[in-house]
């Protein structure tokens, strides 16, 4: 299987692993337990392991060589656990990794799902219906590295940073989002940026969510200012179905939907490319917490569900649905009983076996 679907004639999946610091290995090695009980049995599993991260920085001052990028190229998809580590600078593992990524391989879909499971606590008081997904443009905005300081270290430091928006970046984003919409039950698209401040990016998203809205007459549409939204998020996350927006701001709502659905510790993500040209990667939310490695108490959920991210991308609808009725299942029945990571693991994959 190259960087595609699933076909019934080639029955290997390709998969790179990225197990990252901190707690990611241990998240990881749950989510291939939980991939590989799920998989049909005449598909394969092939691996290959990436010493990508902090260790791999502190050990080589490396952070990921085009070498590797190009072996990378051959898989059908990532699987990253996590990265990060407060003796690494701030910006050389986000910059020289996981965007390096993102940008060599069109990750322009950063796919965020946010749903309150049973069982789950929220912040927000009445359990409110929250079943919603952010399609977050991965490529563009502010994240591109446009930009620089003079006078730097004075006080006089003049400090620039570019939001680069094109007419191709968001119509493609946006189309995406308008599919997704189109494919759920409430075929709702809300597109969430500042165009009354951010007149010059703010009119490019407005004007393509509108023109490419015609082509999609079964698609309800909203639009709302990122302020905005984050009220509604906290007050009526109810009123979301799917939300397209920038760079920047999916990466600012989408943390604040995970906490109003029950913590960044069941967020999933993909960073998909939809034109398959390259493997997508897919990742919990959450960080590489350093401060609980090692200590068996990280809960895999997050990862298990980019798992199922993973295979639907992959063209395994009725594996991931598996995976996403277990982990229902599962958190149904928790109770607030304390498992370990391998125990959650095994639990999952249980199910998914069963």
């Amino acid at each position: 299987m190259s960087s595609g679907t699933a076909s019934s004639t080639d029955r290997t999946l390709n998969l790179a692993v990225i197990p990252g610091d901190g707690i990611g290995p241990e998240v990881v090695a749950q989510g291939l337990k939980v991939l590989e009980a799920v998989l049909p049995q005449d598909v394969k599993l092939e691996t290959h392991e990436y010493d990508l991260g902090a260790r791999r920085w502190h050990a080589t001052g490396e952070t990921l060589p085009d070498a590797e990028l190009e072996r990378l190229k051959e898989h059908d998809a990532i699987l990253l656990g996590a990265i990060g580590d407060p003796g690494v600078p701030s910006g050389i593992l986000e910059r020289g990794l996981l965007l390096k990524l993102r940008f060599a391989f069109d990750h322009f879909v950063n796919l965020r799902p946010s749903r309150l499971f049973p069982n789950t606590d929220s912040p927000l008081a009445g359990r409110p219906d929250i079943d919603f997904v952010v399609v977050r443009e991965g490529t563009e905005g502010p994240y591109v590295g446009n930009g620089g300081s003079i006078r730097t270290g004075t006080p006089q430091e003049v400090a620039n940073e570019v939001s680069v928006n094109t007419a191709f970046g968001v119509e493609r984003v946006v189309r995406d989002a308008y599919e997704r919409a189109r494919a759920r039950t409430a075929k709702k698209l809300t597109l969430v940026h500042k165009n009354n401040v951010l007149v010059h990016a703010g009119h490019l998203w407005k004007n393509t969510f509108d023109r490419v809205g015609q082509e999609y007459p079964e698609v309800s549409t909203d639009y709302l200012h990122v302020d905005a939204a984050t009220i509604f998020l906290v007050t009526d996350p109810a009123r979301f179905d799917v939300i397209v927006t920038d760079n920047l701001f999916g990466d600012i709502i989408t943390d604040l939907a995970a906490a109003v659905s029950g913590g960044i510790g069941l967020a999933a993500s993909g960073n998909i490319n939809p034109d398959r040209e390259f493997p997508s990667m897919f990742e919990p939310v959450h960080g590489s917490a350093p401060d609980i490695a090692g200590s068996g108490k990280a809960d895999p959920t997050a990862t298990v569900l980019s798992v199922a991210l993973l295979l639907r991308h992959l063209g395994f609808e009725a594996e991931a649905a598996r995976i996403d009725e277990a982990v229902t299942a599962d958190l149904a029945e928790r109770a607030g009983t304390t498992r370990s990571t391998q125990e959650t693991g095994d639990a999952l994959a249980a199910r998914v076996a069963g």
